[in-house]
């Protein structure tokens, strides 16, 4: 397989049972995958390196952490960033290949379709949900990726280092107008739900995201957050 100009950022923390799946997921494709540490205490970095990955630090925080590692790919043309628990289906470099080849693809970014891990009919409401609101406000998430010219990204000030809601922050700088969605499934873990409850942990994140909109800042949707 020829690789694709991308530089793939993975922000990572204490991430050691998911970030092998998602590096390989992409390895095979890319030119450049880079795991950038918040600081974490497991085993993280010595499986993302084996799988391929160059590790590089931050301070915690994926805003912090995501505008650290594009600097860290700065050779590359395109940049793909990715959550630690997220893995990008098979047959993905073949969609953005078509993508790339777009004349108009270096002023917009791509994002793929939410799938979660999970069989149950629970996750299969989420993935309705998460859908109707990328079909009708252009708004997805961090866990659905997010792949953007390096120009591009650079034009509308890039991933700012707030510590909740960069990837609604940046995706609305960059309009609903310029954003695709791919039809790939960026397949990502359950586990949080699981462990909070389906119900309980989307009440969450829609308030957390109303506070947001409504202009609480995103310092203290963190602490909300917790």
């Amino acid at each position: 397989m020829h690789k694709l100009p991308i530089g793939v950022v993975i922000p990572v923390l204490n991430a050691e049972a998911t970030v092998a799946q998602t590096i390989d997921s992409v390895a095979p494709a890319v030119e450049q995958m880079v795991a950038v540490d918040g600081g974490s205490t497991d085993a993280t970095l010595a499986v993302a390196k084996a799988h391929g990955a160059v590790c590089v630090s931050a301070a915690c925080g994926r805003g912090q952490q995501l505008a650290a590692g594009a600097q860290a790919v700065a050779e590359q043309e395109w940049l793909l960033f990715l959550h630690a628990d997220t893995r990008l289906s098979s047959g993905w470099a073949a969609e953005v290949e078509v993508f790339l080849r777009d004349p108009g693809a270096n002023a917009m970014a791509a994002a793929f379709t939410f799938l979660l891990d999970d069989d149950s009919r629970s996750a299969r409401w989420l993935e309705q949900m998460v859908a109707w609101r990328c079909r009708w406000f252009g708004l997805p998430y961090g866990d659905q990726g997010l792949l953007i010219h390096r120009r591009f990204y650079g034009e509308i000030g890039g991933f700012r280092p707030i510590p909740l809601m960069e990837d609604v922050d940046i995706v609305r700088r960059i309009g609903r107008s310029r954003l695709r969605m791919l039809a790939t499934p960026a397949v990502t873990s359950a586990e949080r739900f699981r462990r909070d409850g389906y119900w309980r942990r989307s009440a969450k994140n829609l308030g957390l995201l109303s506070l947001y909109f409504l202009g609480v800042s995103p310092a203290r949707l963190a602490r909300l957050y917790g």
